[in-house]
């Protein structure tokens, strides 16, 4: 029988050639690889190599969102490439074996055109066009890539890396994303104006209530975009400047993770926020969901402005639904509006555009939604925008 990469085995029906979440990703490309998944060590994580790949651990993705104005309008953009390790073909010699799987996805939200662009790519990495090197963050799948580079010494001095307070010793860092997809373009340059961001336990993140169930995680909140975006043929710049409230206008969010673990059994979706504050603060909280709709694993951080980061333990961060969209397509019904209370504090998550989700049902079975948000206060008031995710509402999702 011929070895085949986990887009095509049975596990991988679910996903396959379609746009999937990165967490949808994680569970199933595991499900086809890492069946006796270890704890993974505690350890300090190593900039910049650790930015790079990790081809000894079975998935990993680089996950950048945000939102920028060009052409007078609000925009929503996410860039994502997935790295897959194939068990079954590393002992093979020839070339031409997939002993790593690219993925990348990418979408483009159009709040005032009330309409989410995406598009996809996937291919085994080889011969110089695909690949992610392990010295860095250099994600290249054909004409889509993601690299990294240290800030040039001008802009680094500019940047506030001591206003989030203490993190690991790294220098700035500048990304590059370029995509050109299905109707539409991202050309972006996002740089850091903060330390990494370490979630969980300095970078070793549980995700359920198993000590395997983990990955080394950290974050690049707050980072400052510029470049431009293309939608029919028409580029747009991306404009400097600030909101009404005095926020810079661009922000994006990076989040790189990697992994041996597996999902839960009993869970079947989950619900994910990374949000950018106005004031320089920064936001994760996510939940794992069980069949009855219950919370099975519970996490996340919140770094103010020039303050300590405060990891949030599991149990201590509740997801209470506020208003719903269902999708006409697909019957799906979304928790579009949230109240989500942590031990620091309690927010608002309001979606920019109800109709954000995915469905590539024709091919693979995966539904989801995710999509540009704002973040409000107990009074109401905007304090930040980032991205809201949420899968398993349509189906559970099975390994």
């Amino acid at each position: 029988m011929t070895a085949q990469p986990p887009s095509f085995a049975p596990h991988g029906a679910a996903c396959g050639l379609a746009l999937c979440t990165r967490r949808q990703w994680l569970a199933l490309t595991l499900g086809a690889g890492a069946t006796l998944a270890q704890a993974l060590p505690a350890r300090a994580l190593d900039f910049p190599r650790d930015h790079g790949s990790h081809p000894d651990l079975h998935t990993e993705w680089w996950y950048l969102t945000g939102h920028a104005q060009a052409a007078g309008r609000l925009w929503g953009f996410q860039v994502t490439f997935f790295r897959s390790r194939v068990d079954a073909t590393q002992g093979l010699r020839s070339a031409f074996a997939a002993k790593q799987l690219l993925f990348a996805h990418a979408a483009l939200t159009d709040v005032k055109g009330q309409r989410l662009h995406h598009d996809q790519r996937i291919a085994r990495a080889g011969f110089g066009v695909v690949q992610a090197s392990e010295a860095d963050t250099a994600v290249r799948l054909r004409d889509w890539s993601l690299t990294r580079t240290a800030l040039p010494t001008s802009t680094r001095r500019a940047a506030p890396d001591s206003s989030a307070g203490p993190g690991p010793a790294t220098t700035g860092s500048r990304y590059a994303a370029r995509v050109e997809g299905d109707g539409f373009g991202l050309d972006l340059q996002c740089d850091t104006a903060q330390p990494p961001l370490l979630q969980g336990r300095q970078g070793l993140s549980r995700k359920g209530p198993e000590t395997s169930q983990a990955s080394y995680y950290y974050s690049q909140p707050q980072l400052a975009v510029s470049g431009s975006i293309v939608l029919n043929g028409r580029r747009m710049a991306i404009e400097s400047g600030s909101t009404a409230s005095g926020s810079t206008a661009n922000r994006a969010w990076l989040d790189h993770e990697w992994s041996d673990a597996l999902m839960h059994p009993e869970a079947v979706g989950w619900d994910w926020i990374g949000m950018n504050l106005h004031d320089g603060g920064a936001l994760t909280a996510f939940r794992l969901r069980r069949a009855d709709g219950s919370t099975l694993w519970t996490g996340g951080s919140f770094r103010p402005a020039r303050q300590q980061t405060q990891v949030f333990a599991d149990n201590t961060v509740v997801f209470a639904a506020q208003r719903h969209w269902s999708s006409p397509l697909s019957g799906a019904r979304y928790p579009v509006q949230w109240q989500v209370t942590t031990s620091a504090g309690q927010f608002g998550v309001h979606a920019l555009l109800d109709d954000q989700e995915l469905d590539s049902s024709s091919s693979t079975g995966a539904i989801y939604w995710e999509g540009l948000s704002e973040l409000r206060n107990g009074a109401g008031e905007t304090v930040g925008r980032g991205y809201l995710e949420m899968t398993g509402y349509k189906k559970p999702l099975r390994l």
